[in-house]
């Protein structure tokens, strides 16, 4: 492993712990970034009192290194363990011995083998009451994971008395808690400009960076909506699989621009560009389930075998935008319940609901009944 500091860093480089809190005032958002950039390139960090590393991502040296401790568990969420079989005695998460195997661990981890291998076991998973020292950050590692659109499975394995590894992120579990929690979540609104639109000349977009170290979101206003009055609002999730390059798998594409269409000809209202591909799981993972659906699972159980749940978006940023924009109350364009409910939740009013029904194909019929059917959409 390196031996220079990762901690947080300047246009000199990075510096020691020291130096951190007196010199560069790192915010709890810094801290995540740095634990999820560590985490995508394979690396080891710590989080509070635990080496944390992805067991999709790490690299056969540090997995080599973890493993010969003796003490390393593997983590996986409680979808993934019922997929496996596996008791999750902790609730949304099940604990296990690290395997010697990194081949095993991948398969545990994702379930693109699946069908092929079956048997994986037996294991045996870990209670809460056996060696509790790691429940708290073995989920917030998944979370982790989860923004860093990782697969969500973990290996940790604790700190030791004494032990101070050099070269490691190294950052308290209250900073990465406080950075993922969604009700401190803020929005910073960067940037906006005039766009024309083929179908607004008057459209502006706004980019909003979110507290939690996620991507850039995006709003589009087209006209000049009233700002004391209930706005049309379409909250649109980013597929670039049908947004950009016309998929048939799904009717996102389609959604968009009958979206943009419908508030051209109302006149005025907003579209929020979502930075939640493939529900909140990220592209790589969405293409994950899709090669599953390819199997013959359909998309919700693609999500859970992947070990997420079917819909991990949280639209707590959609209203965010809302009221930095000065709308307090909106007509929902949607065919998803759970938005005008998630709307609701977070302070905005909801005084109706507009069907957004377009863009069925033949390669995509199964998926639409599929959400219709177990997600509640009103097809």
């Amino acid at each position: 492993m390196s031996l220079v500091s990762r901690n947080c860093h300047s246009d000199h480089g990075y510096v020691s712990n020291n130096d951190v809190m007196t010199s560069l005032n790192c915010t709890n958002r810094d801290r995540l970034e740095q634990v999820m950039g560590e985490l995508r390139r394979g690396a080891v960090a710590i989080i509070g009192d635990m080496l944390v590393a992805s067991a999709e991502t790490v690299q056969a040296d540090r997995f080599a290194s973890l493993h010969a401790r003796g003490d390393a568990v593997l983590v996986l969420t409680g979808r993934r363990a019922s997929i496996l079989k596996l008791r999750a005695y902790d609730g949304d998460i099940a604990r296990m011995r690290l395997p010697q195997d990194r081949a095993l661990v991948a398969a545990l981890s994702d379930p693109a083998g699946d069908l092929d291998n079956p048997l994986k076991g037996p294991f045996e998973t870990l209670r809460a009451d056996e060696e509790p020292w790691d429940v708290d950050v073995s989920r917030l590692a998944v979370r982790v994971c989860k923004v860093a659109r990782l697969l969500p499975a973990v290996i940790l394995a604790p700190l030791r008395r004494r032990e101070n590894p050099a070269g490691l992120v190294n950052v308290p579990q209250s900073a990465v808690e406080n950075a993922l929690n969604a009700q401190t979540l803020r929005l910073e609104r960067f940037s906006d400009a005039h766009v024309p639109l083929s179908l607004a000349e008057e459209a502006r977009v706004f980019g909003f960076r979110p507290s939690d170290g996620g991507p850039d979101h995006f709003a589009i206003l087209m006209g000049d909506p009233p700002r004391g009055e209930p706005v049309l609002v379409r909250a649109h999730s980013e597929c670039y699989t049908g947004d950009q390059l016309g998929s048939l798998k799904c009717d996102c594409g389609p959604q968009l621009r009958a979206a943009l269409a419908q508030i051209a000809a109302h006149g005025a209202g907003v579209l929020l560009y979502l930075a939640q591909e493939g529900r909140g799981i990220g592209m790589a993972n969405k293409l994950r389930a899709y090669a599953l659906q390819d199997q013959g699972f359909d998309t919700v159980d693609a999500n859970h075998r992947l070990g997420f749940e079917d819909d991990e978006r949280d639209f707590k940023v959609a209203a965010l935008m809302l009221e930095s924009l000065g709308f307090g109350a909106v007509e929902v364009m949607t065919n998803n319940p759970r938005k005008t409910d998630a709307f609701e939740r977070n302070g905005i009013r909801v005084v109706g609901r507009v069907p957004l029904a377009v863009g069925r194909t033949e390669q995509n019929d199964a998926y639409l009944a599929t959400k219709a059917a177990r997600s509640g959409h009103l097809l």
